[in-house]
């Protein structure tokens, strides 16, 4: 028999705030975050909202001997390191990361039994670091002079070289695990999977995967990203996929998830990390879950939801998650799906919700977070997941907010408040930009 994965610590950061205590009260009193942009000029942009964290370093999250490389952390590493931090503490394990210079208190866990897996994003460049250099290789037109870009310094080119030393480092989408097995001492199976919003269930689903064959007792796990940035606006502008703010500065008013007329998604930053581990490790050192991980399922869209109804991947997840988990599907007490208000992404996840629960879809509660933090990207299956974990523990279920317009019909999905609940299993379900998708099943311990 595999061993029973259990979930002890839970590390959010959102634009709700930092921790997971600060998102889930902003999810219980309806709250969202969803504001103009204020981190760069966004005016040209269609949608000139998103849900910024404020007041927010990573330095206040690392050893006092590893604040410098703070400065080589992109801002999803940031959000990445402080989540692990906070889901450290959350847990109660000792890390190399926790102990101060000279404790000789003992780890939790060997180094060599900690993995880490986390999803990343295609992390953005700073726009500043690449024209500081771009201009240096400029042509007498403006435009660009690819051959003075990578030709030898000092001879009319080496534009490139006049980037920072360390900056592909800080760009690279597996410096967000890489920082925090740094820092923590997890010296264990390490991975980054890099599938949009997919990255941090499958990243979860790999873990469950490496405690259950007997390969590490704990892991890190989830996601985190932030594409609040012009080159991460950019992109998912140019992919269609963002609703259109015009004078509106509240976003929780845009967002409609599963609407007959979607109006797009509005991007958030954020991550979510979680401490997986085996169920009578835990247990033996006197840990309380929130949950265990039961069941985990992932496939592919032939064709990927941009390009139309393609709901076989999100399907054939849901189901192998269910099978794996021992669950039915009339045992599912709440769904936590993306619900990112993209048109294409909505319908294939709607249609395999539809199929797998037929018309008690209508009767299961759907916990949405689109509206009160944005679309996390590759943080937004760990936050997913943390927010399941929470309603499992509290037995409730958060707040639900919708934007202007009338939800859909046959899903209980409109704006609700926040409701004690019996709840025994929870599905978690993400379909992802290029055609990847990951559910899984947590369920209560008892």
């Amino acid at each position: 028999m595999a061993r029973r994965v259990v979930v002890t610590g839970v590390g959010a950061v959102t634009g709700l705030g930092v921790g997971i205590a600060a998102l889930w009260q902003g999810l219980l009193e309806g709250r969202s975050c969803l504001a103009p942009i204020t981190r760069f000029d966004a005016s040209g942009f269609g949608c000139s909202l998103g849900g910024e964290i404020r007041d927010f370093s990573a330095k206040d999250y690392v050893p006092k001997g590893y604040r410098k490389a703070v400065k080589v952390m992109a801002r999803d590493t940031e959000i990445a390191v402080a989540a692990a931090k906070l889901a450290v503490e959350d847990a109660g394990l000792v890390t190399r990361g926790v102990l101060a210079d000279g404790d000789a208190t003992p780890m939790t866990y060997p180094p060599d039994r900690m993995g880490c897996q986390i999803g990343a994003g295609l992390i953005a460049a700073e726009v500043d670091e690449l024209t500081a250099a771009l201009v240096t290789a400029k042509r007498e037109d403006g435009g660009v002079d690819l051959r003075a870009w990578g030709g030898p310094h000092g001879g009319g080119g080496g534009g490139m070289e006049n980037l920072t030393p360390l900056w592909l480092l800080k760009y690279l989408p597996n410096m967000l695990a890489c920082h925090v097995t740094i820092i923590h001492g997890a010296e264990g199976p390490s991975n980054t999977i890099t599938c949009a919003e997919a990255s941090g269930l499958l990243s979860i689903g790999e873990s469950m995967r490496v405690i259950e064959r007997g390969a590490a007792d704990a892991c890190f796990s989830g996601g985190a990203e932030s594409k609040i940035n012009p080159m991460g606006l950019l992109r998912i502008d140019l992919a269609g996929r963002l609703a259109r703010s015009g004078s509106e500065t509240d976003g929780s008013r845009i967002v409609r998830p599963y609407a007959a007329e979607p109006t797009g998604t509005i991007l958030g930053e954020g991550g979510g990390i979680l401490i997986l581990e085996e169920h009578e490790s835990a247990r033996a050192r006197g840990a309380t879950p929130y949950a265990e991980l039961a069941g985990f399922g992932a496939a592919h869209s032939d064709l990927g939801y941009v390009e139309g109804e393609a709901d076989e991947g999100c399907l054939y997840a849901i189901e192998a998650a269910l099978e794996d988990a021992g669950v039915a599907p009339e045992q599912v007490d709440a769904i936590v799906p993306l619900a990112a208000g993209i048109g294409e992404a909505d319908r294939a996840e709607a249609g395999a919700l539809r199929r797998v629960f037929g018309d008690r879809l209508a009767r299961i509660p759907i916990v949405t977070l689109t509206g009160n933090i944005g679309n996390t990207m590759a943080g937004a299956g760990g936050i997913q997941a943390a927010v399941a974990a929470m309603c499992l523990r509290e037995q409730r279920l958060p707040a639900r907010i919708y934007g202007d317009g009338g939800p859909p019909a046959g899903m209980l999905i409109g704006a609700a408040p926040s409701t004690p609940a019996k709840l025994e299993h929870i599905l978690v379900c993400t379909p992802a930009l290029g055609g990847q998708n990951a559910a899984v099943i947590l369920k209560s311990v008892h």
